[in-house]
């Protein structure tokens, strides 16, 4: 999908670019697979405000995207590539050969009218689901499983793909698109092919009106706040942090502070991390 930029009639339209859709096919949603999310702008049950900068946003309805794929044996066709506001990639419609109508995500390269299967049967061809042990080392992989049977949980956002390494046993070796090594089971399910959409890191919003369409609130410095507001507020002009460190609003330690449990179970199923590190 391509870049279109804007002639600057406006400061804010001067850098602005935008996805020009040229993937996009189909305009409207499927009905039977939209539902209304409700809005709590951050709020928890209480009224009280958990996750910050949340609220306002263009009302959207949800598109219920199938990550199991577990309509095994059965040939689908790709009916249609949508745009889906509520993630980076790009989604498809695709109807079984029995009628049922399902979204996936829209790999890159998946065009109307191809053919997609899920199962171990099932070709090693772009846009399939299989299950690791049924892909052949050095394949390019999206949606994948963590837990058999739970759906496509890591590598699902434009442009993102894994390559699988090594199998081994029960266990399938990932390189994940952030370097890290990880071992999944290797009866979990993944996707052929990359995410669609790859071009969506190079588009630059030019103004602050379309963080708000997203739902997206300011975020404030802490350093230019009062002391009662934050850790790193107060003093006269532009003045340091004040504290060992930097903080978090609540006083904890901020900005590098590792918070990965040091006993969480999956990481004996880590083999090197994201920084090249491995785990002890």
């Amino acid at each position: 999908m391509g870049i279109k930029t804007y002639n600057p009639y406006t400061p804010s339209r001067r850098n602005m670019t935008g996805s020009d859709f040229s993937e996009i096919t189909k305009t409207t949603p499927e009905k039977s697979l939209c539902v209304s999310l409700k809005k709590n702008s951050g709020r928890n049950n209480q009224g009280k405000i958990t996750v910050r900068h949340h609220g306002g946003g263009v009302r959207t309805q949800y598109r219920m995207v199938d990550f199991k794929r577990f309509k095994d044996g059965i040939p689908a066709t790709v009916v249609g590539i949508e745009y889906d506001p509520n993630r980076t990639a790009n989604i498809a419609l695709i109807c079984y050969a029995d009628g049922q109508k399902a979204y996936i995500i829209a790999p890159e390269g998946l065009k109307v009218g191809q053919k997609v299967m899920n199962g171990p049967e099932a070709e090693v061809r772009v846009g399939n689901c299989l299950p690791l042990s049924e892909i052949p080392v050095g394949t390019q992989v999206h949606n994948i499983e963590l837990y058999p049977g739970k759906g496509g949980q890591m590598v699902r956002s434009a442009g993102n793909s894994a390559q699988l390494m090594a199998k081994e046993g029960k266990y399938a070796t990932l390189r994940l698109p952030s370097g890290e090594m990880r071992m999944v089971p290797i009866v979990c399910r993944a996707t052929i092919g990359v995410v669609g959409n790859g071009d969506h890191n190079l588009i630059n919003y030019g103004k602050a009106g379309r963080k708000r369409h997203m739902g997206i609130r300011p975020t404030v410095r802490g350093s230019v706040m009062n002391p009662n507001d934050h850790p790193h507020g107060g003093g006269e002009g532009k003045t340091g942090i004040g504290r060992p460190g930097p903080s978090t609003p609540w006083g904890k330690p901020a900005l590098g502070l590792k918070t990965r449990k040091s006993k969480k179970a999956s990481n004996k199923l880590i083999v090197r991390r994201r920084d090249g590190k491995a785990i002890k």
